[in-house]
This record gives C-alpha cells, sequence and structure tokens, in this order.
C-alpha cells in the first residue's frame, strides 16, 4: 500500500499545538471528535495514518492528562451500535475505558448525559460503579441550546453535578456522534468559572480538513461517514469574514457558533478568543498530508465502501430512507459506481453463474477477495462452510503456492464440528463462519505443517479488499476486521428466513 501520510510528523504537531493551547488557561477542556481509539475512518482514507494516532498523541503528555467518557443515555436505552466493531455503546465505553488504562491514561469518570431515568441506561449506571468507575449524571439542560441566559444559570448548566478533575488537560471523549462532549465541557467551564479557575475550551479535530478544499475527496468522505446525522461541509464564514482565509467545517458547528461564542463569554465574563469554527479545533492532519495522489484514491474508495454499508444499513432498518438518497448524490458528485469497486463484479459475476446453473432464484452467496498483487479469489457457500471461510482458504492457499484440490482442514476435524452445529446445538445455520473454520485450521495445524504454513499466510491478508453479494454475519464481518480485510456487501440477504444469528 502507497503511503499518503506522515504519522510521525502529525503526532509532533498536533501535540505542540494542543500544549500550546493549555499555556493560555490554568485548565483545557477538549472535546475530542471522532473516535479516540481505532479510528478505522481515518486510517483508511489517510493511509499512513495510525489508528491509535490520537491516544498516542495524549500518551505523549500522559502526565498532564486524565480522561472523561460521556454517554447519550437515550443511545443506550436503543442499543446504538458501533458499526466497525459492531458492539453497542455501553459495550464501546467499556471497551474505550479498558484501551484508555492501557496506554497508561487516567479515567477520571463516565458523564451520563440527558440522563432521565431509563431503566437500560440506570442498570448500566450500577454496572459501573459495582466496578469501580466514578459515575455522574447530567440531565437535560435547560433551555439549551439557545437561551444563553437560562443555559448559563444555576438553572441551566449549574444544575449539573460538578466533575472533579485534578489535571491541566481534560480529555472528553464518547463512543460517537451527539453524545453531549460539547454540553459536557461548557458545563465544566460554567462550574469551574464559579471556582475563580481560568479554564478554556478547545476541540481535538480530525474531519472534515480544515485546509483542505472542501470538495476534496478526503472531506467528502467524511460526508459519506456522517450521511446518517446529515453533516454538511461548507466554508467556515466566520473565518473568511475575520481572517480572509478559506477553511472547511461543518454545518452544526457553523449554526451552534454564534449561541457557544456568547454561552462561553458569558460563562467567562469577557469577549472570546475564539472568532470562528476553526479557530476552536486543534487539527492538524493537513499537514500530515504527504501525497494528495494517494489520499484522494483512498478518499474515493472509501466512499464507494460507505455507500454499500449505508444500502446495507437501510436494508436493516438501521438508517432511514433519506440516508441512503444522501449516499447516492455524493456518489453521483464524484460521478462514482458500485462497480468501481473492483472486487464487487467479480463477485456478483460469479454468483449469477451458479444460479444460473441451479436455475435457482435466491441469492448464491459469493465472497471476493482482492489480494495485493490484484489477483481476485473467490469463495463459495457449501455444505461445511460458509464463503468467507472459502475465500479465505483459497486466498491462503494462492499465497503459500498450495495446491487447490489438497485439503487444508481434515475432514476428521471439520465433521464433527458440523455434527456438533447442525445435530447437539440444534443450530439451523450450519456451515461454519470464517472464524469457527479458523480454530479448526489451527488444530489442524498440531500435526499438519502445510496447514501451519497457511496459517502463517494470514498476516499477507491485511490491507485485503472484499466484497460479498449478500449481507454476511456480524461475526463474519468481525473477523474480516480482526484480519485487515476491507468488506463491503450487497444489500441482500442470504436467506429468506427472519431470524437468523
Amino acid at each position: 500500500m502507497k503511503i499518503g501520510f506522515d504519522h510521525e510528523k502529525y503526532l509532533q504537531e498536533q501535540s505542540k499545538y494542543i500544549l500550546e493551547r493549555v499555556n493560555n488557561f490554568d485548565k483545557l477542556y477538549i472535546e475530542f471528535g471522532g473516535k479516540l481509539t481505532m479510528d478505522l475512518h481515518a486510517k483508511r482514507v489517510l493511509p499512513g495514518f495510525d489508528e491509535n494516532a490520537k491516544i498516542k498523541v495524549l500518551q505523549n503528555i500522559k502526565e498532564k492528562v486524565e480522561v472523561v467518557v460521556c454517554v447519550y443515555a437515550g443511545d443506550i436505552e436503543r442499543n446504538k451500535i458501533r458499526g466497525d466493531f459492531g458492539i453497542t455503546y455501553d459495550m464501546e465505553v467499556l471497551r474505550l475505558i479498558d484501551d484508555l488504562k492501557g496506554y497508561e491514561l487516567e479515567v477520571n469518570s463516565v458523564v451520563i448525559t440527558r440522563y432521565e431515568g431509563q431503566p437500560a441506561t440506570s442498570v448500566f449506571i450500577k454496572k459501573l460503579e459495582n466496578r469501580g468507575i466514578k459515575v455522574y449524571k447530567h440531565y437535560p439542560t435547560k433551555g439549551y441550546p439557545s437561551d444563553v441566559d437560562t443555559i448559563v444559570s444555576d438553572e441551566g448548566f449549574g444544575a449539573n453535578a460538578y466533575i472533579e478533575t485534578s489535571k491541566p488537560i481534560v480529555v472528553v471523549t464518547a463512543p460517537g456522534p451527539n453524545s453531549g462532549k460539547l454540553g459536557t465541557c461548557l458545563s465544566q467551564l460554567y462550574h469551574e468559572n464559579k471556582r475563580g479557575r481560568a479554564v478554556g475550551y478547545s476541540k481535538y479535530e480530525t474531519f472534515p480538513v480544515w485546509n483542505v478544499p472542501l470538495k476534496h475527496p478526503l472531506n467528502i468522505a467524511y460526508e459519506a461517514a456522517t450521511v446518517d446525522l446529515k453533516d454538511v461541509n461548507m466554508i467556515d464564514s466566520f473565518h473568511l469574514e475575520k481572517y480572509g482565509e478559506m477553511s472547511v467545517n461543518y454545518n452544526r458547528d457553523l449554526e451552534l457558533f454564534p449561541v457557544l461564542k456568547k454561552i462561553i463569554e458569558k460563562i467567562t465574563g469577557k469577549e472570546s478568543i475564539f472568532q470562528s469554527p476553526t479557530d476552536m479545533g486543534v487539527n492538524r492532519v493537513g499537514y500530515g498530508i504527504i501525497d494528495d495522489e494517494v489520499v484522494k484514491k483512498a478518499s474515493t474508495e472509501e466512499i464507494i465502501r460507505r455507500f454499500f454499508k449505508t444500502a446495507c444499513e437501510y436494508k436493516k432498518g438501521q438508517v432511514d430512507f433519506g440516508a441512503l438518497e444522501r449516499m447516492k448524490m455524493i456518489m453521483q458528485e464524484l460521478n462514482l459506481k458500485p462497480e468501481d469497486r473492483k472486487v464487487v463484479k467479480p463477485a456478483r459475476e460469479y454468483s449469477e453463474k451458479l444460479r444460473r446453473e441451479s436455475e435457482d432464484e435466491d441469492v448464491c452467496p459469493i465472497v471476493a477477495l482482492e489480494l495485493e498483487d490484484g489477483k481476485i479469489i473467490t469463495g463459495k457457500k457449501s455444505a461445511n462452510m460458509n464463503g468467507t471461510a472459502a475465500a479465505v482458504l483459497n486466498a491462503i492457499k494462492y499465497l503459500g503456492e498450495i495446491q487447490d484440490e489438497m485439503h487444508l482442514i481434515s475432514p476428521v476435524i471439520l465433521q464433527p464440528i458440523v455434527n456438533l452445529k447442525s445435530k447437539v446445538l440444534s443450530n439451523k445455520n450450519v456451515p461454519l463462519s470464517c472464524q469457527e473454520v479458523l480454530m479448526a485450521l489451527s488444530i489442524c495445524a498440531v500435526t499438519n505443517p502445510t496447514a501451519q504454513y497457511a496459517i502463517e499466510k494470514l498476516g499477507q491478508l491485511k490491507g485485503a479488499q472484499a466484497h460479498s453479494t449478500t449481507i454476511l454475519s456480524t461475526d463474519d464481518e468481525q473477523t474480516f476486521r480482526k484480519l485487515g480485510i476491507d468488506v463491503t456487501c450487497d444489500p441482500e440477504y442470504q436467506s429468506q428466513n427472519l431470524f437468523v444469528l
């Protein structure tokens, strides 16, 4: 994979500018936009970007940092899912806390935002407290976001619990967008100022990239990633008017800025240092780009992946028709077609061929993999394994130059697992998943050197592109993610059955 982004330069630049902001205050509250860890979107659109770059920036200054995690009670109540991991937001909070501790960063507490006594949220609060995690409950802020006088009063931010902090930098993060990070930061500013402390607010930004053109594929890929939120990139008119400089921001920040500026000025009692939404952010991503063409290509490919993801989410009822329509408009804007993704056509053609040969009207599940050398490998569903597992086995055979007719997994190992699923566990979905097949392969590797050799080739699948003619199970999606394979799916179910695990 060609590199288009200098990760080390980015770390240095971002750390430097955060520390500059801190020097202006006794304490700085930093709202972290996007994912704090495992930012897979940034990794895909900026080849060379470390998916954990943000947390590594913090690790450089860890002695000055503590972290507050926000989660919106409504997201817990409706079991909102972090798509790239396939886990709910409450579970993502637990995973995030473990990650932060693994990087030796101090976790101050979890803040439940817009809490109104929701039952599932109350259970989650008890779970956190029983594990020794400090929890604060913030209720809907009276007057928010437009009635400034009410917001900046004891009825507004004053009604929120004050979060006790001790470090000069307080990072406020969350499992995803609209989790109440900004409200938590402003609430803390209110309480800190009442205690006579000079505190500031800033925002750690990744996307959109303010000093990259508005219609650059990198910024359009951000719109594609947030179609469900209706985010639209726009020129920051406040920045242009004040400095005569073009910069890119997005609609929600631009709409909120005049009120946000007034809130900060009312809290602090003096004119805000921020003259534009761009001023508020610390975003040095643009300075890390070393090959613009590589970034453009990667961003375009991500937009097509996002199209498939949105189409599948619409099929599942997870997003509305408007999100799918906006995604189609983005594709048209860049003159892109789903078939521009190289693995799509081979998968569909093979599926159609099998369907014609069997004279079956149902979709024939096929998975196609594009390897680093451009080779396309396919796999189809059989009685013993699904198309995902077949494609992976075929790929590592190719990489290891192992003859296609050679069995990597002994039938003596494979058949008992199939029997266990079908006869003992009464599982209707009998073909083994990719993870189950890889486990069977690892068992065979104990006595079969060829199987062990094949397993060693799994690492070469990192960065491979895949497409499935049907929607994959969550387990298979996550196995592909762990192998480093970017997968898309046609919005078609493998079965007419409504209940499928």
